[in-house]
């Protein structure tokens, strides 16, 4: 199950059986300003995996905002959850949270990237 609402997305799994995993993250984000970076987004992912409590915070340079579901897995998967598991299976709500980071970033095609961003 997922929800989706701008600056929100909560994602909940429940296990199947005793080798599944559960789940129930939210990840809440905006437009913030790093000092080294300048303009981005910030990040919070807070819940639940295995029923150990998760509450992270990062920053991404507007630039390297959209890889967001990389990163709150392996938060996730640094509390429990499998390596081999993404939270980035549910497409059409990352669809819609991609496209509200980019419309909350202005970025348009053909934006430069930081070459050292690439490293």
């Amino acid at each position: 199950m997922a929800m989706f609402e701008p600056g929100h997305l909560h994602m909940e799994r429940h296990a199947l059986n005793k080798d599944d995993y559960s789940y129930n993250l939210c990840i809440d984000y905006e437009v913030a300003q790093d000092p080294k970076e300048g303009t981005g987004m910030s990040f919070r992912l807070h819940g639940t995996v295995e029923d150990k409590s998760v509450d992270e915070t990062f920053f991404l340079a507007k630039d390297q905002a959209f890889d967001f579901a990389r990163h709150a897995t392996r938060i996730a998967q640094q509390y429990g959850m499998p390596k081999s598991a993404s939270i980035g299976s549910m497409h059409k709500y990352y669809d819609e949270m991609f496209e509200d980071v980019r419309q909350q970033l202005d970025v348009k095609p053909g934006d430069p990237m930081k070459p050292e961003h690439l490293e």
